[in-house]
């Protein structure tokens, strides 16, 4: 079965200057696509920057950090559709699919069901940051101040946010399928997401992104 196809290798230039925090934001010295199963073509332009953090820093160390492993190519045409999808007329409905298209990249880009699974769980989360207040709330002082003085005190925060993918994780190994179709996996997800949002106070919907910005200044 054929997950899609890339154009080529991708060609990128690093980005630093003192803006540019991060050191992950690179520009496509040309362009990049992927073509998925259906014939639709996403684009990466050249110019365009990415960074490779549509997966929520917290989760870097469980499910993959930037630049790293198989999804690396997938991640580029992933990270330009979730910025494209703030401006769509159904900012969810555009992430849902540039999510989608990522889960398709990873497969075609050699990552087993098991790990591609996975990364789709991880770039969900990222979607449903903006929607769950507690997962963007700001520390309160009392607890900067215990993490001053205890690194080893996680942010609860952050680790709702891990135990959120533990649970789908432990959920999807009670389920294996080695060929499960991915509207059962899209199912199976948002509705963890959504009970979860359901547990926390909720705000009105930003676009759906939560990925750093990026810094256009070269070094």
């Amino acid at each position: 079965m054929s997950f899609g196809t890339f154009s080529e290798d991708p060609q990128a230039t690093w980005l630093t200057g003192p803006y540019d925090a991060t050191d992950r934001n690179m520009e496509l010295l040309r362009d990049f696509w992927f073509k998925d199963p259906a014939g639709t073509t996403w684009r990466a332009p050249q110019g365009s920057v990415v960074n490779g953090a549509s997966i929520p820093a917290p989760l870097w160390s469980t499910v993959g950090s930037p630049y790293t492993g198989a999804y690396r190519r997938a991640s580029i045409v992933h990270d330009v559709a979730c910025d494209l999808s703030m401006h769509a007329p159904n900012p969810q409905a555009a992430r849902s699919a540039a999510d989608y298209m990522f889960y398709q990249a990873c497969r075609a880009g050699g990552c087993s069901a098991a790990e591609a699974e996975l990364l789709y769980v991880g770039v969900r989360l990222s979607a449903w940051m903006p929607r769950i207040t507690f997962w963007n709330e700001f520390r309160h002082p009392m607890q900067e101040a215990l993490l001053a003085t205890d690194r080893t005190m996680p942010d609860t925060s952050e680790e709702s946010l891990r135990t959120t993918y533990r649970e789908i994780a432990a959920d999807l190994r009670a389920r294996p399928n080695p060929i499960r179709p991915f509207r059962q996996l899209e199912s199976l997800v948002d509705r963890h997401l959504k009970a979860k949002s359901a547990q926390y106070t909720t705000r009105t919907p930003r676009a759906a992104t939560t990925r750093p910005s990026k810094s256009r200044t070269k070094g």
